[in-house]
């Protein structure tokens, strides 16, 4: 009694059965769903405040601005209501990226909020991050999917746009942003820089599938035999393969050298 009294005045939960496994997967799939939900959430706003922002929504309700607009309809603050923006700006810059990417506009068509479209699985925060930056991850979507789509190795069903969208944000969240061109004064470097970023993003986007083919968890040996066939029919040589593949893994450029680059 005296140990089950110290633990409820710590806070303590009370001990509880173990789960069984079918229990647990039970859970897993409801949280996973509960996630999925609040993406899909992301996705509906942003595509409604896209809307509402361009149209100016505010003026014929008599306020005088989108900040005051929001105060006053929705009760938040004023950087609440410009972190939406940035959530509307990243994704529209993105979803037009892949329906140039993709050439197609269906999912538009049939949703005239743009939700579907615009549910790339993508939280609110990456968003955000992203945000100053949309047009950079917007090109590198663009040069991705068009690199895909140049080495016919897997059709551009959603699955595979949906992994190069959420790739090519972490890579820009992760990454530094670019130097500007006072940084170099010369042109030749500046465009020699340019060339190498665009190999580096085809080749990243290459290794992508090389790991669906071959898993991050097979050792280069044991991946090399998986890759060989593979490599040989669409004419890239087994080195440069298995040196995509370790670029995706790692995202380090340091895997390409002596390879690609």
């Amino acid at each position: 009694m005296g140990e089950q009294h110290e633990d409820q005045e710590h806070g303590a939960e009370p001990a509880r059965p173990p789960l069984t496994e079918a229990r647990a997967r039970e859970m897993t799939a409801g949280l996973r769903e509960a996630m999925d939900d609040v993406r899909r959430s992301v996705a509906v706003l942003a595509a409604r405040v896209r809307d509402a922002h361009a149209a100016r929504v505010w003026v014929p309700l008599g306020h005088g601005s989108w900040e005051s607009y929001c105060a006053a309809e929705f009760g938040i603050s004023r950087a609440q209501a410009y972190r939406l923006l940035d959530v509307a700006r990243s994704l529209t810059a993105i979803h037009g990226a892949v329906t140039a990417g993709t050439e197609t506009s269906r999912t538009r068509d049939s949703d005239p909020h743009g939700a579907a479209a615009l549910d790339y699985g993508l939280s609110q925060r990456a968003l955000i991050a992203v945000s100053a930056r949309s047009g950079d991850v917007a090109e590198l979507i663009t040069r991705r999917l068009a690199a895909l789509a140049h080495s016919g190795l897997q059709a551009l069903d959603e699955a595979t746009v949906r992994a190069v969208v959420r790739q090519a944000v972490r890579d820009i969240r992760t990454a530094p942003p670019p130097p500007s061109d006072e940084t170099s004064a010369d042109p030749t470097i500046a465009a020699l820089r340019r060339v190498v970023d665009e190999l580096a993003a085809s080749t990243h986007a290459i290794g992508e599938l090389m790991l669906e083919v071959a898993p991050a968890y097979l050792s280069d040996t044991e991946a090399a035999d998986v890759l060989a066939l593979l490599c040989e029919e669409v004419g890239e040589p087994l080195d440069h393969g298995l040196a995509a593949r370790r670029y995706a893994i790692s995202g380090d450029r340091r895997a390409l050298h002596g390879t690609v680059l």
